[in-house]
Order: C-alpha cells, then sequence, then structure tokens
C-alpha cells in the first residue's frame, strides 16, 4: 500500500495555523506538509502550531521536513523562541528530537485536547512523482544532517542511497 495512513487536518485562523497530525507522520506525508507551510507563508502566516495528540511515529523524512519549516521560524521569527509549536507530542517523539538534535527548534507544549478549532482534512497530493518524493526524501535529511553533527553518520548512507536515486529518477525522466 503506497498510501499514508496518516491524515493531515488543518484550521487557518486570524494569524495562527493549526496543523492536526493523525496517526504516522511519513514521507508520503511530508511532500503535502512542507506544501501547505510554503503556501501558507506566501500567505503571510508565521505561526504554526501542531497538535500531534494522535500522532504515533515520525519517520526521519518527515522529522527533516519539520525541523526544516522549524528552522525557518525561528530565522524569520523577531520574538524569542521558535514560531513553530509541537503540541501533545508523545514520549517517543520527543526522545527521537532530542537525539536528533532539534528539539531546540519547537515550542514543545503539552494541553488540552482540543485547540477549539474546526480541523478540516487537507487533501493529499495523489500525482507525486517518484523524482519528487525522493527529491523531498534527500533534502529532510540532508536537513537533519546539516542541523547536528552526529546526524551525519546516522543518515549518510541514506542520504548516498537517495542521491543516486534522485539521479536515477531524473534521467529516466529525461527519455
Amino acid at each position: 500500500m503506497n498510501e499514508s495512513l496518516a491524515k493531515l487536518m488543518v484550521a487557518v485562523g486570524d494569524q495562527v495555523v493549526c496543523i492536526k497530525i493523525n496517526g504516522r507522520g511519513d514521507f508520503n506525508l511530508s511532500l503535502d506538509l512542507r506544501k501547505l507551510i510554503d503556501e501558507l507563508r506566501q500567505r503571510g502566516y508565521r505561526r504554526f502550531v501542531f497538535e500531534l495528540r494522535d500522532c504515533s511515529m515520525m519517520d526521519s523524512t518527515f522529522l527533516g521536513i519539520l525541523s526544516g519549516e522549524g528552522l525557518k521560524s525561528c530565522d524569520a521569527s523577531q520574538a524569542q523562541g521558535s514560531a513553530l509549536e509541537l503540541m501533545n507530542p508523545n514520549p517517543r517523539i520527543v526522545e527521537v528530537l532530542e537525539n536528533l538534535g532539534v528539539a531546540h527548534l519547537f515550542k514543545i507544549t503539552q494541553g488540552a485536547d482540543s485547540l477549539g478549532v474546526n480541523y478540516q482534512p487537507l487533501t493529499q497530493t495523489e500525482d507525486k512523482s517518484k523524482a519528487e518524493v525522493t527529491r523531498n526524501c534527500l533534502e529532510a535529511h540532508k536537513t537533519l544532517m546539516d542541523l547536528h553533527p552526529t546526524n551525519a553518520h546516522r543518515f549518510k548512507d541514506v542520504a548516498e542511497f537517495l542521491a543516486q536515486d534522485l539521479k536515477r529518477l531524473e534521467l529516466a525522466e529525461k527519455k
């Protein structure tokens, strides 16, 4: 099954975007997440709250995309701290963020069950090319490698494989 088992739910407020992740945050979902945040940033939104109570886990690609967005939020934020908040992550997700050396990019909070917002499901992109997904995965892993020195060793082989695979896919697209 190629389809991600997770869903992104979105509620856009006046100044804050709330994104709820149900299920697994994985590589399939990460491309839609990146596109969503990029589009909303272009429309002027700077503060993002991720409700993670129902997010069971995140793979390295999803974490890389999220970390890259956290870095952009820290760079763009004039206020102290991150403009990207992770609300109600389970202990395993917090542990992985700390082990990857990226927890500082986020404001991590625990709170009530609901933010009192009306989430709408985000339709997942159906026509993702393999090259587009691979490029996204490679960029996510490069981000993790750039953010913390120990990640370079962890993801070196993955990044090399993805880079080779991307070259192969791009050559096949040109034919």
